[in-house]
């Protein structure tokens, strides 16, 4: 059995009651988190142990990010500053439906590397329309914990040539549920993922959702209620907004996730804390896009769901969770008061809250024992951040000084994914120069 014994100088463990151990270790055996105890110099012999001295570190649980688009890391930088119905139209659905299976590759790998060295040890990603399955092995190959689902589009009048056949969809999903739904040792589950009302028919939510009942523990996930234009198109078709929709055909639950949901209407709130489901807030894409911000206030008082994600590299330019933490706070200020958002709750919101989200929060999102050892390291000794801590700015330290570069060490189920700022499972340049290659070619496929 592999022992590790890990020194931190303080660990942050996003408890019920966010308690901050200083000088304390945490015992791993295997994947698992079996001690929060004292320091002591017997540690670093104990018998068939390994012992890290991170005596300079502070350790964390590893980062929840609930919308990510591993498929578009390839395409960051190739639309910007556009709205998102003419993002979807005149970019991201032609790259998409121009990838084959080594671009994809190379993309989801591209966005994998970005979210372990940046902190996030789990992820909530929305797939694309065809070759799904190379993205459930590079999760696998990486060891990331996951949830994904191919991308689900029966409608298509942005680009009518990136869509199938409904029953096409319905039944290769289902095929793809079977195969990767509890994948790599239960590190993957299924996240079925039709891609928004104005994509998808009835009958494709509707059996989605149904087919559901088969995979246990899996997820629904979409968007919703992103851009005004989107949701006067959805009112068009079926007078009803995106939530009153949903909830008219039954898809939410506290197993939905819905991405954004920026303009809900008082209605739609209500439907959304009656249903118990989940909104991912995603701030750095809602602004480049334009589409606006959440009331994630006015969620949270009503207790609904809130965790955090990036959304995908060409709406946002980068996966970083830091990013979307000093966002999600600083955004609400001016409308709500210096006071809200506070630093305590956005990191929950990026730890707990996202495994809340994910029904994991009985495996990760705080360091607890019986917990799995997702777990980062941080250096919060660099020179741009404060001087003189205390319990409560150690939050503000990382919400609102921190960025990736702080990110030491980072672990995923007892392993370790990223050591000294470096990862131990791809060469950057290697990465780099298969990036350069691969979007040449797609690009060429997708002028053709």
């Amino acid at each position: 059995m592999k022992n590790l014994i890990i020194r931190a100088k303080e660990i942050v463990t996003a408890d019920s009651v966010n308690t901050i151990y200083k000088d304390h270790c945490v015992r791993i055996q295997e994947n698992k988190i079996t001690d929060i105890l004292p320091f002591n110099i017997s540690l670093t012999t104990a018998p068939n142990t390994e012992f890290i001295d991170a005596s300079d570190k502070t350790l964390i649980p590893g980062f929840v990010q609930t919308h990510i688009h591993l498929c578009q890391t390839l395409f960051r930088g190739l639309a910007d500053d556009v709205q998102l119905l003419d993002w979807l139209q005149l970019y991201i659905f032609p790259y998409e439906n121009a990838h084959d299976k080594n671009s994809l590759r190379t993309s989801a790998r591209l966005g994998i590397n970005e979210l372990l060295l940046g902190g996030t040890t789990t992820l909530l990603d929305m797939g694309t329309l065809n070759h799904q399955e190379v993205i459930f092995e590079e999760l696998a190959n990486s060891g990331i914990r996951a949830f994904a689902g191919k991308c689900m589009i029966d409608i298509n009048t942005l680009f009518p040539s990136f869509k199938a056949d409904t029953q096409n969809e319905l039944s290769t999903t289902y095929e793809l549920a079977k195969e990767f739904h509890g994948y790599n040792n239960g590190m993957i589950h299924y996240g079925f993922a039709p891609r928004f009302v104005l994509s998808c028919s009835e009958k494709l939510l509707k059996e989605t959702k149904s087919m559901m009942q088969d995979f246990p523990k899996s997820l629904f996930h979409t968007h919703s209620s992103e851009n005004k234009d989107e949701i006067r198109v959805v009112r068009e078709m079926h007078n009803k907004d995106n939530i009153e929709y949903f909830d008219h055909i039954n898809v939410l639950d506290d197993h939905t996730v819905l991405a954004h949901c920026i303009h809900l209407n008082e209605n739609e709130i209500r439907l959304m804390k009656k249903n118990n489901s989940r909104v991912s807030h995603c701030p750095s894409s809602n602004l480049k896009l334009a589409s606006g911000y959440a009331n994630i206030p006015r969620y949270l008082k009503e207790n609904i769901s809130v965790s955090l994600g990036a959304d995908g590299a060409p709406c946002n330019n980068q996966l970083n969770i830091f990013t979307e933490m000093r966002l999600a706070s600083l955004i609400q200020k001016p409308f709500h008061g210096p006071e809200i958002m506070d630093a305590i709750t956005v990191f929950r919101l990026a730890t707990i809250d996202g495994a809340k989200a994910l029904h994991i929060d009985d495996q990760v999102g705080s360091i607890e024992v019986g917990k799995k050892a997702d777990l980062l390291l941080l250096d919060l000794n660099k020179p741009t951040l404060p001087l003189n801590r205390n319990d409560i700015s150690l939050y503000s330290t990382i919400v609102y000084s921190g960025d990736k570069t702080i990110v030491d060490s980072v672990m995923v189920n007892g392993e370790w994914k990223v050591r000294n700022g470096n990862s131990v499972l791809y060469s950057q340049s290697e990465l780099q120069a298969q990036g350069k290659e691969e979007l040449d070619k797609l690009l060429k496929r997708a002028v053709g």
